[in-house]
């Protein structure tokens, strides 16, 4: 991401009026070291801010709050808290249509942000995960994305956030998913049984004798 929102500051003259900040740790084992990558580039004219520090709630709904998006382009996600997060502040996102990204941008016909279709999929898997979707984005979607954002102006971003909030108020409150889960368990127990009579178990026992 970092690449290629140097390649879209280039391109649109924007070193000076264009902003990326990432929370999140910068020498995280499992990723890549984001310092060199920004310094490599020649972004360290705050161009890329890292925000490092552990926040409280109302710490992160004022970054989300001064943001004109927020950006998820994982290419395996299950489901994606920041973002919903972020609609939840008012605050539009740009996401890779994968996991429950597809679900938190689009509603119908209405969309929250900027929904990006997988230029690839694949099936990968490992013995503790034994398949999972891979999706890869294509770059030229990604700076698109940007410039639909960037080009929209506060007016309709503003507009298109609060209808992401609302979006969030009615499918992820607390009671909705309160009623859900348990019409879930209902269902479950109905068709599957309980403890005692439960589906699919023939009570065999195997016992090693010495």
């Amino acid at each position: 991401m970092i690449f290629w929102f140097k390649e879209w500051l280039d391109k649109r003259g924007l070193h000076d009026k264009a902003q990326l900040i990432m929370h999140t740790d910068p020498k995280d084992p499992h990723g890549q070291d984001l310092n060199h990558i920004i310094e490599h580039l020649g972004l360290d004219d705050r161009q890329v801010l890292l925000s490092t520090q552990k926040l409280p709630p109302e710490h992160l709904a004022a970054m989300y709050n001064m943001a004109d998006c927020t950006i998820n382009i994982s290419d395996a996600e299950g489901f994606g808290l920041a973002t919903l997060e972020s609609l939840s502040c008012g605050t539009p996102i740009i996401v890779n249509m994968t996991g429950g990204l597809q679900e938190q941008v689009i509603s119908g016909a209405e969309m929250f942000g900027v929904p990006l279709l997988p230029s690839s999929k694949s099936i990968i898997g490992s013995q503790d995960v034994p398949y999972i979707y891979e999706d890869r984005l294509n770059k030229d979607q990604f700076l698109s994305a940007l410039s639909k954002i960037y080009d929209m102006g506060d007016v309709e971003r503003r507009k298109m956030g609060m209808a992401g909030r609302k979006h969030v108020e009615t499918n992820y409150n607390f009671e909705t998913f309160n009623n859900t889960w348990i019409s879930f368990m209902d269902k479950i127990h109905e068709e599957e049984g309980s403890w005692e009579n439960r589906k699919g178990y023939n009570g065999i026992r195997f016992v090693e004798v010495a």
